[in-house]
């Protein structure tokens, strides 16, 4: 019976009906864009108990500038902000104060630190403005409108330009739109995205705020209360939360970057909290910048990501993490150092395993094909040999990937690589020889010994694993110089090279002392290969792409005259569904964590170091009464509850929001049946992971006393 559930499921995902002829299908499933949200799916969400108007969701408001006549019309969107372009927050407060997860705040809570202050051990509240601290590279950004260009770019010849040409295009509308929207706002800018791979693109307004302070978090060991032992998992008790401040200008009120001069933002709209929980069955929206997901990709690309994407990352960073782990047990310092390093890696890591395993549990490949070979207008041969021709290339690319460039997160490997690869350069522009580049002093960041070990790890690890005609030639040197000691090979770059020299100056010139660099030697192989994959792989991406976007659009037409969400790509979404939740191995899963849960768990802390906290915050918890803070169901403090929210990464601290718009808590994670979901969205079986804002709300009171956080947020 749960076979031919899954057979149906898939069915109706392949041609993605969401609504049909007596209704929607998945109220659960589909992030809508808010611009042009179809008629029927707001009808489903009132049906299914939404109680707000459908223009209490989303408005124009560049018609509503500060130089408008126009008084501005709050809406629940205008309170989501993109955050630093990698997750989603909320404003919640007439002060524009933020809330986002507590991983998407890890980096700038862990850039703070000191081993004498380690806000990311024992967390950190700011008591005042004055104490608010300052982020380098932070931004959050506001949608002021949305709209379809698509038309607008075939009238000047998209559909008969090549790729590059398209490119282009888009890139000169993106321009000339910018410029018109500074004439409202000097501040706006304009992006333009595809949609429904290619066959659609629409063009974004932003707002964009670069003063962002940290307010609050919580101590590590509550924000990331579980780790990676519950990374991805059911039940829940993570108090994934941080606290952030919009700062402006004072005299315009618009945005500014960082002076000590700039005060609170005195935003249009803020999300209303909410402590008066929630019970199985009620409304559950959420909005946010999902990140990237590929439901209309054929089979065959669900292949190459099984096969050539998730494989070799998740064997690649497991190997990586093993020394990294060793490395930050041994040293405090090591730790704050690396500690979102591990956290990045680890959860994609996880994720990779997981999507493989569901990719194979679940058959999608083989379902995918099915349904393919239904469309009758489409022929699948062209697409299967494309794929086929870049396989090999493009599995070694991501080991390539995952262990030399940025995304390995090793100082060798990303020098290696910024090296050829667009640094600034310094002197004297008028002369050759007087001009060099040069590496910012960044050893507060990383630690020698680890990154050697790490780095040693992953060149033999990358031999192992990719053919011959994908080995750098810097492997011929560790042979004949080195006799294959490859932690001797690394050490001599670290000792002798430019690359690694503190403050060192570079020659823009190659001259014979830089031909013999170890460092530079190195560099260059990594170049040499990376052109040998990329030219594998570019010459038929865009035969892939545009092959891809035809089958995308075959499918659409297979159910024309009914409403589609496109794939994720990081512009305003919204899903709906319900607070439940599900069957976890025969049982029910039960749809919300308390306080007595993550008291079990802290009991086993000895054992299970990602279950450990300190004396005090265990002694948060010794309650069972939490005053206005209890639920109603549990009479008790809830920690996470679950709802059926289709969700993605990006949505990390996305907004929960109840029937009539209050914030009730925030999305952090997904269960594992879920990680299939950027391909395969299961209906009965996903879920998304959220922390109860009361949960933050105490938090914030008995561990911070932010008692002017929460009267901030009109609670006290």
């Amino acid at each position: 019976m749960k076979r031919i559930l899954v057979v149906l499921v898939a069915l109706n995902y392949f041609f993605l009906p969401c609504i049909l002829k007596g209704g929607i299908s998945r109220a659960d499933e589909g992030m809508w864009t808010l611009y042009n949200l179809p008629d029927a799916v707001y009808k489903q969400m009132r049906a299914e108990g939404f109680m707000m108007p459908k223009e209490a969701l989303y408005n124009d408001l560049t018609k509503y500038s500060l130089h408008s006549e126009h008084a501005i019309i709050p809406t629940l969107s205008s309170a989501v902000v993109n955050f630093s372009g990698f997750c989603t927050g909320e404003v919640v407060s007439p002060k524009g104060l933020v809330l986002t997860n507590h991983h998407c705040g890890f980096e700038a809570i862990r850039s703070h630190s000191t081993v004498e202050h380690d806000y990311m051990k024992d967390g950190f509240y700011a008591e005042s403005y004055e104490q608010e601290l300052p982020n380098e590279n932070m931004f959050v950004a506001f949608m002021k409108k949305q709209e379809d260009v698509t038309e607008k770019l075939r009238q000047l010849g998209f559909d008969s330009m090549d790729f590059y040409s398209k490119e282009s295009l888009i890139d000169s509308l993106e321009e000339a739109m910018s410029c018109e929207a500074k004439k409202i706002d000097s501040t706006y800018y304009v992006e333009i995205n595809s949609f429904f791979e290619g066959n659609s693109y629409y063009a974004t307004t932003y707002q964009r705020y670069s003063d962002v302070r940290l307010v609050f978090a919580p101590p590590k060991s509550m924000g990331k209360f579980g780790g990676e032992t519950d990374n991805w998992m059911w039940p829940r008790q993570t108090c994934d939360v941080s606290v952030f401040r919009i700062y402006v200008d004072p005299l315009t009120g618009g945005p500014a970057e960082y002076s000590p001069k700039n005060v609170p933002m005195l935003p249009d709209n803020w999300l209303w909290v909410s402590t008066n929980g929630y019970k199985e069955g009620d409304f559950a929206m959420v909005m946010g910048y999902p990140g990237s997901t590929s439901r209309y990709l054929s089979s065959y690309g669900i292949e190459e990501m099984r096969n050539c994407i998730n494989d070799p990352r998740q064997q690649v960073r497991g190997v990586k993490q093993e020394v990294m782990k060793k490395h930050m047990d041994a040293s405090e310092a090591v730790r704050i150092k690396y500690d979102s390093k591990f956290a990045q890696s680890a959860n994609y890591w996880k994720n990779a395993i997981g999507m493989n395993k569901c990719i194979d549990s679940v058959g999608i490949v083989r379902m995918k094909r099915e349904m393919e070979a239904k469309l009758t207008s489409w022929d699948s041969t062209t697409l299967k040999n494309l794929y086929a021709k870049r396989a090999e290339a493009m599995r070694a690319s991501t080991f390539f990937s995952e262990s030399f460039s940025y995304r390995s997160g090793n100082e060798l490997a990303v020098r290696a690589t910024k090296f050829y690869n667009g640094m600034p350069v310094l002197g004297d522009s008028t002369k050759v020889k007087k001009q060099y580049l040069q590496f910012k002093d960044n050893s507060d960041q990383w630690d020698r010994d680890l990154d050697i070990e790490t780095m040693a790890v992953m060149i033999e690890n990358y031999r192992s694993h990719v053919p011959e005609k994908y080995i750098p030639s810097f492997y011929k040197r560790i042979d004949k110089e080195f006799h294959g000691n490859y932690r001797a090979y690394v050490e001599a770059i670290w000792n002798n090279s430019v690359l690694m020299k503190k403050n060192a100056k570079i020659p823009l010139r190659m001259t014979r002392k830089l031909q013999k660099d170890l460092g530079i030697y190195f560099s260059m192989s990594l170049v040499e290969t990376l052109a040998d994959l990329k030219l594998i792989i570019d010459d038929i991406k865009d035969s892939i792409r545009e092959e891809e976007r035809i089958l995308c659009a075959e499918k659409l037409r297979a159910e024309e005259n009914t409403p589609h969400y496109s794939d994720a790509n990081f512009t305003l979404r919204m899903t709906y569904g319900q607070v439940g939740g599900y069957v976890l191995n025969g049982d029910d899963s039960g749809y919300y964590t308390t306080a007595k849960s993550i008291r079990d768990k802290m009991q086993v802390g000895g054992e299970i170091s990602d279950y450990y906290v300190e004396p005090r915050v265990r002694q948060l918890f010794d309650s069972d009464v939490y005053g206005i803070l209890d639920d109603k169901v549990s009479n008790t403090l809830n920690m996470c509850f679950l709802t059926n929210n289709d969700i993605t990464g990006g949505n990390s601290g996305s907004p929960v929001l109840d029937s009539h718009g209050h914030l009730i808590g925030l999305a952090f994670d997904g269960n594992w049946d879920s990680l299939s979901s950027d391909i395969f969205f299961d209906t009965s079986l996903a879920r998304c992971i959220n922390v109860d804002i009361r949960y933050v709300l105490y938090m914030m009171k008995a561990w911070g006393n932010a008692t002017r956080l929460l009267q901030e947020m009109g609670i006290e």
